[in-house]
């Protein structure tokens, strides 16, 4: 198995619960608020607030974050680099929403209007 791989599984394997309180924390140090955070995830995934609290709730893994999600048919508009890769370029369909996800919260963050956030 190749590191690619390795990684691919590593991601799709850690929970959405132990990694929500670091978007928050990165938004919050940027003087953004939480609902915003909330507006960001729906808009990608389709879960409300109060399905967000059950899902965190549940520790369930990214993998199954994003196969139960419904995903926004516009995510194909999300571009650009985290983590030093194009978005556009990740192969493995799960990896992708994660870092879909990451460069959300990024552009939320670095002080993007959510209106130029949430690609319409």
């Amino acid at each position: 198995m190749d590191s690619k791989s390795k990684q691919d599984q590593r991601i799709a394997k850690m929970t959405f619960a132990s990694i929500y309180p670091h978007y928050v924390n990165k938004i919050e140090k940027k003087n953004r608020h939480k609902d915003e955070l909330h507006k960001v995830i729906e808009w990608l995934t389709g879960y409300s607030f109060k399905e967000l609290e059950k899902l965190i709730e549940q520790n369930i893994t990214f993998e199954t974050f994003f196969i139960n999600a419904t995903l926004n048919e516009n995510t194909h508009l999300i571009t650009g680099t985290i983590c030093g890769i194009k978005v556009e370029e990740i192969e493995n369909p799960i990896t992708k929403q994660v870092r879909y996800l990451d460069k959300l919260v990024d552009e939320l963050a670095k002080g993007k209007e959510l209106d130029k956030i949430l690609r319409k």
